[in-house]
């Protein structure tokens, strides 16, 4: 079992920045990527960005450029640090981690992210 627990949400300029923190405990060596999600009101969620545990990135094309995953393997914590945010990002951004034999997928609760015209 892996639980995860995001922070760093919250309400945002467009322009601006904000770094989310997905802070993974429990069957950490199981871990084999680590990712974001996000979905808008009223639109199916979508992969933001993921990192595996060989630090593989991957990026949606409407993040490229401007948002950055990484991680910290001596906190066990996922970073998304999002720059030049714009209203189409406002959303609610959840943490995904894929861990065992199977690629269970473990998910924390979300942190809501607005951002304003």
């Amino acid at each position: 079992q892996v639980q995860l627990v995001e922070s760093g949400g919250g309400l945002v300029q467009a322009g601006g920045s904000l770094r989310l923190s997905c802070a993974a405990s429990g069957s950490i060596v199981s871990i084999n990527a680590m990712g974001w999600y996000r979905q808008a009101p009223g639109k199916q969620r979508e992969s933001v960005t993921s990192i595996t545990s060989g630090g593989r990135t991957i990026y949606a094309d409407s993040v490229k450029g401007r948002f950055t995953i990484s991680r910290d393997n001596a906190k066990n914590t996922v970073y998304l640090q999002m720059n030049s945010l714009n209203p189409d990002d406002t959303a609610v951004y959840s943490c995904n981690a894929r861990a065992g034999l199977v690629y269970a997928d473990y998910w924390g609760k979300g942190t809501l992210v607005t951002v304003s015209s």
